[in-house]
């Protein structure tokens, strides 16, 4: 399986909504080795990890387990990418639900949207998926607050749902979920989901516009197919966490495993915006982390796991990514 990503246009709409509440984000970035620039190109993608690791240290720094309800104030068609525009232009908020379903992603690779027609209603369920980190319920909280309040800001009038369902547990406070939702909230159920009323779904939209609506689908039809073509990224670094404990391996060896040519892998690198080395290293990092949380690997065994050579290569290397020794980040990171 390839590493989940998360478009930039996503990521900018939860950094925003995090730096509203008073957390540095640009900070964050450069400790997690995420590139903070990048969330001003349209075409940038972060990992779901990295994501991840986002919403934990900013609900760490904070104090706030719910920061995600935040969201609901950072409303903006373009959060969607091109597939928010598709969804205003859309003659009613179930067609607009509609496409988010069919191009989601395009938004978010670790999330799953499932649009189901009931007796009272309709329910929009959303799981989120972790890469190689478990989710967390800021992602999902954020998410739901968020497409409530984008649903709002579209039909322009309130919208009562009939209940919002949480797999999370019940807050300590549950004032902030009542005030973003108002609604009926159900916590520790079997899923995530906003139940809508069916006639706020089948309403005409005011933003309707039948010919934008077929642009913008063919624009998010085109992005898509463009997306799935751009998977050699992802499929080097899943060659590299499978490859490393055997040492370091070549690109000439990565490209004949892809049935590429040396030349060609490098010239589709170079298309998606990375290099064998980048990737390479941003890989290594990524490990590192993951390996130091597990008091049961030792440093010596960490360095052979990165595909290092000797321990000492590991610790320079390690310094250059987090300015410190891998001793005193384990200490640090220590419950």
């Amino acid at each position: 399986m390839t590493e989940r990503t998360t478009s930039s246009h996503w990521a900018s709409t939860i950094v925003q909504s995090l730096e509203h509440q008073g957390v540095d984000c640009r900070r964050l970035f450069q400790i997690l080795g995420m590139n903070y620039a990048a969330l001003n190109d349209a075409d940038a993608r972060f990992p779901q990890d990295g994501m991840t690791r986002l919403w934990q240290e900013a609900t760490l720094s904070t104090g706030n387990p719910a920061i995600g309800l935040g969201m609901a104030r950072a409303v903006r068609p373009s959060a969607f990418h091109v597939v928010g525009y598709a969804v205003m232009s859309s003659h009613t908020l179930l067609e607009g639900i509609e496409s988010l379903v069919r191009y989601q992603r395009i938004i978010g690779e670790g999330a799953d949207l499932a649009l189901q027609a009931t007796d009272e209603g309709y329910d929009l369920t959303l799981a989120i998926h972790g890469d190689r980190l478990p989710s967390t319920r800021q992602s999902a909280e954020g998410s739901l607050a968020y497409f409530l309040a984008f649903c709002r800001w579209l039909a322009n009038r309130p919208l009562q749902l009939r209940r919002v369902c949480f797999r999370s547990e019940a807050p300590q406070d549950p004032g902030p979920y009542a005030e973003v939702f108002q609604a009926p909230l159900q916590f520790e159920a079997e899923r995530y989901a906003l139940c809508f009323e069916r006639a706020d779904l089948q309403a005409p939209l005011p933003t309707a516009n039948a010919g934008l609506a077929k642009l913008h689908q063919r624009f998010a039809d085109d992005y898509l197919t463009r997306f799935a073509d751009g998977q050699v990224t992802h499929q080097v670094r899943l060659l590299l966490c499978r490859l490393l404990p055997q040492g370091e391996p070549r690109r000439e060896a990565m490209a004949q495993a892809l049935l590429l040519s040396e030349r060609t892998l490098q010239r589709r690198l170079q298309e998606e915006g990375s290099s064998f080395h980048q990737l390479l290293d941003d890989t290594r990092r990524t490990l590192a982390e993951q390996y130091l949380a597990q008091p049961g690997l030792s440093l010596q065994e960490i360095s052979y796991l990165l595909g290092f050579s000797a321990p000492s290569n590991f610790f320079r290397a390690f310094r250059r990514w987090f300015a410190t020794t891998p001793n005193d980040y384990r200490a640090s990171r220590a419950p």
